[in-house]
């Protein structure tokens, strides 16, 4: 787009236009725009030249930075991280979806196929770090949905209009048509084209939804995480996804949870399990080491006994994971690496010195002791015995 474009002139408002205007201004240009509606080699470029203005004008700290420095980016040009609507939502539903079911689900009929009324469920992707998953969490979700048209309050009518029954279908959402072949008569059953399905017609619609009772709108949420949500689980908002053509019952805003990775622990089940490393000479002789736990504040003492060995496994109970069932916890398990200390000088080198050759000798004693016996074992078996005469 033209960085000269006044985003204000872009949607034909006045610099004090309120949100209510500016989106009524936006969706009046964007339906006579949009490609599905609008054969122009130019539509698709000026309609996203309108959805670039909107995308500033309705968001308040956009606007403003805009307003003030000439960029919604404010003066350095950094917008604090606005999030891509087509990668945040899941399952290949993103912002192109909406519009296309809004200037596409009442306005075209693409295709003459039938109405969906019933709102869609609208699915987005929720990263959240391991302590709020341990904790539980609120988070606030800002979105692009589908919701109840302001102006007509849902109903797709203007004011003075009415809905009434297809004269073409009576009703049903299909046309019967038949047809005289050679083979006789044939029946065929088809959408109605009037209705487009919908069994009945808007004869004033209103003019800032189309008749679809619908338009988008930025919502925000706010989604209550529980303690010791795992990865992959759901968490549901009703209706507070798309919303029904003429109010029709809404879909679901549902949220799956992503965990992300942690820098010490790694989540079996309820378990947490982390890696400790001590120096040779603790394993020996026994320590306790303090680690910070997946809570806020908490510390978990691990009593590592004397003659540890490297690779096993250290568990403190009840200081893993909260289930989310039961709010019960499971285990810390700690695996133990041992290190050899390097730093080791003077006399306290020459100390574990005599006691390495003490051990030595004590070994040697003994694995010789072994070793006569074996041979004094093996000399009397390999004598021949007397045969009897």
């Amino acid at each position: 787009m033209d960085s000269k474009r006044d985003f204000y002139e872009v949607l034909a408002v006045e610099r004090d236009a309120d949100q209510k205007t500016i989106k009524r201004a936006f969706l009046k240009l964007a339906r006579k725009l949009h490609p599905d509606v609008n054969d122009a080699p130019d539509a698709e470029e000026k309609f996203k030249e309108v959805n670039e203005a909107y995308s500033v004008l309705s968001d308040e700290r956009k606007r403003a930075n805009y307003d003030r420095y000439g960029d919604p980016d404010g003066p350095a040009g950094f917008g604090g991280g606005s999030v891509d609507m087509s990668d945040f939502f899941g399952g290949g539903f993103g912002i192109n979806d909406i519009f296309d079911s809004f200037f596409g689900g009442m306005g075209s009929q693409r295709g003459g196929a039938s109405v969906r009324t019933h709102g869609r469920d609208m699915g987005i992707r929720l990263q959240i770090t391991l302590e709020e998953a341990a904790a539980g969490c609120t988070k606030t979700i800002s979105y692009t949905r589908l919701a109840p048209c302001d102006d007509c309050g849902g109903t797709g009518v203007a004011e003075g209009g009415s809905v009434r029954t297809c004269d073409r279908c009576h009703g049903s959402g299909v046309v019967i048509e038949i047809q005289r072949t050679i083979f006789g008569q044939m029946q065929s059953q088809t959408t109605c084209p009037v209705c487009h399905g919908d069994g009945r017609v808007v004869d004033h619609p209103c003019e800032t939804c189309g008749g679809s009772g619908r338009t988008p709108e930025k919502e925000t949420v706010e989604l209550t995480i529980p303690a010791g949500v795992r990865m992959g689980q759901t968490i549901s908002v009703p209706g507070k996804g798309e919303a029904g053509i003429r109010g029709d019952m809404a879909g679901d805003l549902v949220a799956s949870i992503e965990i992300l990775p942690h820098e010490r622990f790694d989540r079996q089940g309820d378990d947490l399990v982390c890696t400790i490393a001590i120096d040779a000479l603790e394993a020996i002789v026994g320590t306790d080491v303090n680690v910070p736990g997946i809570l806020e504040g908490e510390n978990v003492v691990v009593e590592i006994a004397p003659g540890t060995q490297f690779g096993e496994h250290v568990v403190c109970h009840g200081h893993g994971m909260p289930n989310v069932s039961t709010g019960l916890r499971g285990d810390l398990v700690a695996l133990i690496q041992i290190v050899t200390p390097t730093d080791i000088e003077g006399e306290d080198l020459v100390d574990i010195e005599r006691i390495v050759a003490a051990r030595t000798l004590s070994r040697i004693h003994v694995e010789g002791s072994g070793t006569d016996k074996k041979q004094h074992h093996q000399s009397k078996k390999a004598r021949p015995r007397n045969k009897r005469s």
